[in-house]
């Protein structure tokens, strides 16, 4: 099987990049939006993820790996949502801003520039290249 390329978005203050890394790994749960959860039940051990932090911060920060594909996710009321496990490889030297993906005419279709409410998103290959190179790994 082939290494397959994510994107997830979170806000600084409800779970923040420094706190991943310190944690190392995380249960990636309480999304609550049915295409996020259905990209989440696609996810893959051993599949990239770019981590995003949004609202204030607006850039990819760092790679993670999923390291345990979908279970129940047990923040959840309802049966039906599901999380993945995520552990942080590296961060990015430099964070890649919302203002460089716009400006970067390959990155023109991204997910992230065409929904941007997503909180979990496909990126080919090519578009995780590109985020890594722009931020310099």
């Amino acid at each position: 099987m082939t290494t397959q390329y994510w994107l997830v978005k979170t806000e600084p203050e409800a779970y923040s990049w420094e706190t991943f890394v310190k944690e190392k790994r995380t249960d990636w749960t309480g999304v609550r939006n049915y295409q996020a959860r259905n990209h989440l039940k696609a996810m893959r051990k051993g599949d990239r993820v770019l981590f995003y932090a949004s609202v204030t911060t607006k850039a990819v920060l760092g790679i993670a790996e999923v390291t345990k594909s979908a279970f129940p996710d047990a923040t959840a009321e309802v049966v039906g949502w599901v999380a993945v496990e995520l552990k942080a490889i590296a961060p990015l030297p430099r964070p890649v801003a919302l203002a460089q993906i716009k400006a970067e005419p390959s990155l023109k279709d991204m997910a992230l520039l065409r929904q941007s409410r997503l909180s979990v998103m496909p990126l080919s290959n090519a578009e995780f290249k590109k985020l890594t190179a722009l931020g310099g790994f």
